[in-house]
């Protein structure tokens, strides 16, 4: 899981084998979790966090 950023406690990462799947980003902090897809932005998962699906 290449990190790409940490910024005040959250790590944004990649899984380099992450193949079938729009490119997106992941997030963590903590116990939260979300993945976004980035064309367009959006929330693809979210554990934790206030945003929803």
């Amino acid at each position: 899981m290449p990190t790409v950023l940490r910024y005040r406690g959250y790590r944004f990462f990649f899984f380099s084998l992450d193949h079938g799947e729009p490119i997106h980003i992941h997030v963590e902090k903590q116990e939260k979790y979300a993945k976004f897809w980035l064309c367009p932005i959006s929330v693809a998962k979210s554990r934790g966090f206030g945003i929803t699906n």
